[in-house]
């Protein structure tokens, strides 16, 4: 597996990240959505097989390739398992040419001067080994946003690039990811603190070292234009973050250069109970759509 060959994919290739990292809290949520009961499982290792199917689905079907996709993020428990027979990072590598990366991070910390920063997470050493020798790629890790607090902002991106340059030691690319609520009461106030902070600390970073944005699509059209063009930054994506697809990619469609990593918004509209042929037929017309608006 060559890093140097995914770098340019995910530098350089047209397509979009699909985030198929839903976790404990999210999975439930998930699954109800893509028409599975939580009657289908009785305890947590239940679950995630159940939720490891819906993905191995997404992952399996024709529609979902390196053709449009540049990379997934996955959930350590779907890293830790097979697709067809071979771990879940190298089928998505060696056949379908979508670049591998893994959520690490475990959870967000109490609510504190309007923001959420994320739990502590002392076990991330042996886990960014156990991702590197996986094949894993890059990582990614969310804080949340909630007010236009400065204090708060600062805390979220402080911690973000902290963790970060630990990640890009170990040898990976990380996803940093300080999400903002699309329901905070001055959105747009908030993104300007967001970008002043993020701005301060891309600067400061070594120029080998190459790290990722995933953010909120903003209310100011081009206002992360110079954190794109950013030479320590490989790529910058956006989440949905709640908005619908259609809404998503609207957004998306007027941010020059960013491409979407979207979850739900990639998901929705599939059910357990279609055919195949249904299935992939959503799948397929979703994955076009995001494409087409990451391609702007």
């Amino acid at each position: 597996m060559s890093n140097a060959e995914q770098l340019e994919i995910i530098k350089t290739r047209p397509g979009f990240i699909a985030a198929l990292d839903q976790s404990g809290g999210s999975t439930p949520k998930a699954l109800g959505l893509y028409g599975v009961t939580e009657e289908a499982w009785s305890n947590d290792e239940e679950m995630y097989a159940v939720v490891h199917a819906m993905r191995s689905r997404i992952m399996t079907s024709p529609a979902f390739s390196g053709e449009r996709i540049l990379g997934a993020i996955l959930f350590e428990n779907t890293m830790d398992r097979e697709v067809e027979g071979q771990s879940t990072a190298s089928y998505l590598w060696d056949v379908k040419q979508v670049v591998p990366f893994l959520k690490i991070d475990k959870g967000l910390a109490d609510i504190e001067n309007g923001a959420h920063i994320m739990k502590p997470n002392p076990g991330l050493p042996e886990l960014l080994g156990k991702a590197k020798a996986a094949g894993i790629f890059g990582t990614k890790m969310r804080s949340v946003i909630k007010d236009a607090n400065s204090t708060g902002i600062h805390a979220v991106v402080k911690q973000q690039f902290e963790v970060g340059r630990q990640i890009v030691a170990a040898g990976l690319v990380p996803i940093i990811e300080p999400e903002v609520d699309i329901h905070c009461a001055d959105k747009e106030a908030a993104e300007e603190m967001l970008h002043a902070a993020m701005v301060d600390q891309l600067n400061a970073l070594n120029a080998d070292e190459l790290v990722m944005l995933k953010l909120t699509l903003p209310e100011k059209d081009g206002l992360y234009a110079d954190c794109i063009a950013h030479p320590n930054v490989a790529r910058a994506v956006a989440l949905s973050g709640g908005y619908s697809r259609e809404e998503a990619n609207s957004r998306l469609g007027r941010q020059h250069g960013m491409v979407a990593s979207f979850s739900r918004a990639l998901a929705e509209g599939l059910q357990a109970g279609q055919s195949d042929d249904d299935f992939n037929a959503m799948l397929d017309a979703s994955i076009q759509t995001i494409f087409e608006a990451s391609n702007t």
